[in-house]
């Protein structure tokens, strides 16, 4: 049996195709334009492999209606992505594969992956965060995700300043939110080099640890999950890890125990796949 994983980030798509072990089979990536555009892509490529597919699992860019018993379960809502507002994408799946269809946002499916088959095995508990040109997370308990009214926004928790750090903030909601502090923008919009480009000496990765370090400090005094995993492409400079565990210990002043720093906060074990083995292990569960 295979099953169909749809990546659907702001940036671009991530389409897949798997089977029972998760093994990826075929896979596409094309940029996200216009919704028929960019859904009719999407279509193109899973009808070639649609006589196999037995379910869908898709993690979304949002904010998303999440509540099946809404009239507007499965459209993207308020995002700034104006062609996309108040979209109903999973309606526009369902008119070409009559197929089961699993929904939630591209960090919840990311911290999925990493549940189920990644750094998270074994564990109850996780909270995964994506640090790249936004940052959002995805938390769960005992198999399920954290969510009430909505999904969560941990991406937008306030911070405070390093003492060092006179910006402002660049989220033009919050300003002084982790997003605004800390995402890729806002790195760019200080220094004037995108961070792959800022050499691992520089004084400003200090601070970019500092605010990953309070994000990971409010989420443990508010969930303390058994795994904190921070994945996205600003976590691929792998110095931050260890400037974390720093100030993190510093923030915490022994408030609290924690696991082993190098295993309670981790990068993602399955590297940039964690979303779309988290779709296709939620498709999986639809069949099962």
């Amino acid at each position: 049996m295979t099953y169909a994983a749809i990546e659907a980030g702001g940036t671009k798509f991530v389409c897949s195709v798997g089977d029972d072990q998760g093994q990826i089979l075929d896979q596409v990536s094309f940029p996200t334009t216009e919704p028929e555009e960019t859904l009719a892509q999407v279509s193109d490529f899973f009808h070639t492999h649609s006589q196999d597919l037995q379910a869908i699992g898709i993690g979304s860019f949002g904010p998303i209606d999440i509540h099946p018993e809404s009239p507007t379960y499965g459209y993207i809502s308020s995002t700034p992505k104006l062609a996309w507002q108040n979209y109903d994408f999973v309606g526009r799946i369902q008119q070409d594969f009559k197929l089961p269809i699993a929904w939630t946002t591209d960090v919840n499916a990311a911290a999925y992956g990493e549940y189920k088959a990644g750094a998270g095995q074994g564990s109850q508990s996780l909270v995964y965060y994506t640090i790249g040109t936004g940052i959002g997370g995805g938390a769960i308990q005992d198999g399920h995700f954290i969510q009430g009214f909505s999904h969560p926004e941990m991406g937008h928790m306030l911070v405070r300043s390093h003492a060092d750090d006179p910006y402002p903030g660049k989220c033009p909601f919050h300003h002084y939110c982790l997003e605004g502090m800390a995402a890729g923008p806002a790195i760019e919009d200080r220094i004037g080099l995108p961070g792959s480009e800022i050499p691992e000496n520089d004084p400003y990765w200090e601070i970019e640890a500092y605010y990953l370090a309070q994000c990971v400090y409010n989420t443990s005094l508010i969930l303390s999950p058994e795994k904190i995993i921070l994945g996205g492409g600003v976590m691929k400079q792998a110095h931050l890890l260890d400037r974390i565990h720093r100030h993190f210990k510093t923030l915490v002043n022994d408030y609290i125990q924690t696991p082993d720093l190098t295993d309670y906060i981790q990068t993602p074990g399955l590297e940039d796949n964690a979303a779309t083995i988290g779709c296709f292990e939620l498709a999986k569960d639809l069949v099962k």
